[in-house]
């Protein structure tokens, strides 16, 4: 049995819980982190050493935590022949490109915005901070937006762990209040894709909070 440890909420839980939705893998979830707490825990720590979410647990006392490195764990044991996570090297390799900059790029500015505009009460707001954060953000979809103007998904024709990984997050984008939004309509056509899809729909595609 998988067993997920992360509030349902959380993006990165969201990405998870989607690729487990398309794998139609049976799994069960626990609500850990924000209001839920018990991050700090002995036994999560053993999990996740950071105390953030999400962190996977499966039977023989294996778990794992860092949510891409999780989506490549699934697929690899789970469905290695699956295109999610195609095997040629090249193929292999841009998708995996395409995960990290999900983290190294877009992770932290969408992270602020979404807490700046949907956690924090509107008489609280840094206006300046979330202007950044939004303008980071623009630049970071725009990467996209040119990407999905040659293909319908982030690495080609098919959808892979790379529009699983940045999925979460568009959701966020084309919800939040943003003050202005720059027109990107190949990345609102992607959006688009994704909302067709039944495991999208029901893990990423809720209320925001």
């Amino acid at each position: 049995m998988i067993r997920l440890w992360g509030r349902a909420t959380s993006s990165n839980v969201m990405k998870v819980m989607w690729l487990l939705a398309e794998l139609e893998l049976p799994y069960e979830r626990r609500d850990v982190g924000g209001a839920f707490g018990g991050t700090a825990a002995p036994e999560y720590r053993a999990m996740q050493p950071l105390g953030l979410v999400p962190a996977l647990e499966e039977e023989g006392g294996f778990s794992l935590f860092e949510s891409n490195v999780i989506l490549r764990y699934l697929c690899n044991r789970h469905a290695p022949a699956s295109s999610l996570y195609p095997a040629p090297p090249r193929a292999r390799a841009e998708v995996e490109a395409w995960m990290e900059l999900q983290q190294t790029g877009i992770g932290r500015p969408s992270s602020k915005l979404f807490v700046g505009l949907v956690r924090t009460p509107p008489e609280e707001r840094d206006t300046t901070a979330i202007g950044a954060a939004a303008a980071a953000c623009a630049a970071q979809w725009a990467l996209l937006e040119a990407r999905l103007q040659r293909h319908p998904y982030i690495c080609g024709d098919t959808l892979t762990l790379a529009d699983i990984a940045w999925g979460p997050l568009v959701h966020r984008w084309f919800n939040m209040a943003l003050p202005e939004r720059p027109a990107m309509p190949a990345l609102h056509a992607w959006y688009q894709r994704l909302l067709a899809r039944d495991a999208y729909r029901a893990t990423c595609g809720g209320p925001l909070v």
